[in-house]
């Protein structure tokens, strides 16, 4: 073989394995604290993820890690994202009490008028006023609420004085301040624990929206569930993040696929989409003949008026705190009114 030939054979053998090193799989791994078959994982993340490894021809495979599979407990999910024990992880903010304080903003009483407005202005804000503050140790995906709160108990609440001595599972700091100042003997935990502690007697109820249910069986557990139809006395705010070393170490075409399937549509989408399984969990309440409490306006009306202070000493707390309540109030209501508007 001439020396010309075997120069141009290592040529085309160098090029070949460059080609292959540029289309070279890259494998994600994908965290999350709920059943493969809960409503979120089944038509949010894996639907997020179908769509990442279809747009990338393959060149992105996500494995999904389901129930806290990749171990350690929902708490630290939001580590696991920045330690890299996870490449992306989908959380309750909440369940890292105080660590966001900007984003419970979203969390505060009747602040909410649907899922996907909210989420909508969720990320807006975000955008805003948190990507380099409260966010700046991971890459955010998908920000978003889920539909409108509902109290489920072993007895009914109508009034807010039907709390007293309620012991009731609140998801957040702000829920956890909210309840306690109504009443109840507020139990903070994550989701997955609601079951085993109703089933016990931990706890008389929880606050969840109507979206879990099935996945927790909630159904079966307690007899009584309040609605505030045409309001929202709480809701709760997700991250979905990904490392910030694994998406910088994408390639630049893969940066994008990620991006273009990320962001603001993509939150109003998993905001929208949680809320529209609230139905077929309420279904399930109704089947079993359980009791829905569809509280009045008048009945609603009490309820705001009871849960103001909450906001009120929110705002307060935030000011002292230098990260101005005020106008993170003010930008929030005024983002969730011009969303609520336009969809």
């Amino acid at each position: 073989m001439t020396t010309t030939r075997r120069t141009l054979l290592g040529l085309i053998a160098a090029a070949a394995l460059g080609t292959g090193a540029t289309a070279q799989q890259i494998t994600l791994r994908m965290h999350q604290f709920l059943p493969a078959q809960a409503n979120v994982p089944a038509h949010i993340l894996d639907v997020w993820a179908d769509k990442v490894e279809a747009d990338s021809n393959g060149r992105i495979k996500i494995d999904r890690f389901p129930s806290m599979q990749l171990g350690g407990t929902p708490p630290q999910l939001i580590d696991q994202a920045i330690d890299g024990v996870a490449d992306i992880i989908w959380t309750v903010a909440g369940y890292t009490p105080g660590r966001f304080p900007q984003l419970e903003v979203f969390e505060l009483p009747f602040i909410m008028t649907n899922a996907e407005a909210t989420s909508r202005a969720y990320w807006e804000l975000a955008e805003a006023r948190m990507m380099d503050t409260d966010f700046a140790d991971f890459h955010p995906l998908g920000l978003w609420v889920h539909g409108p709160g509902v109290i489920h108990a072993n007895r009914p609440v109508t009034d807010v004085a039907d709390l007293n001595g309620l012991k009731l599972r609140a998801p957040t700091r702000t829920t956890t301040t909210l309840f306690t100042s109504l009443g109840a003997t507020a139990v903070g935990m994550p989701v997955p624990a609601v079951p085993e502690a109703l089933s016990k007697g931990v706890i008389d109820g929880a606050v969840i929206p109507w979206e879990v249910v099935p996945a927790l069986k909630v159904q079966e557990l307690v007899t009584n569930h309040t609605e505030f139809p045409g309001a929202s006395l709480y809701t709760t705010a997700f991250i979905f993040a990904m490392n910030n070393a694994t998406y910088n170490g994408l390639p630049d075409d893969l940066q994008a696929v990620i991006d273009t399937n990320s962001g603001l549509e993509f939150s109003a989408f998993a905001g929208r989409t949680m809320q529209d399984y609230d139905a077929p969990g309420r279904a399930l309440a109704e089947a079993a003949g359980n009791t829905i409490i569809a509280l009045t306006p008048a009945q609603i009306a009490a309820w705001r008026i009871a849960s103001q202070p909450t906001i009120d000493n929110w705002i307060a707390d935030a000011d002292a705190a230098g990260i101005d309540g005020t106008g993170l109030y003010d930008a929030a209501t005024a983002l969730i009114a011009k969303n609520t508007s336009s969809n």
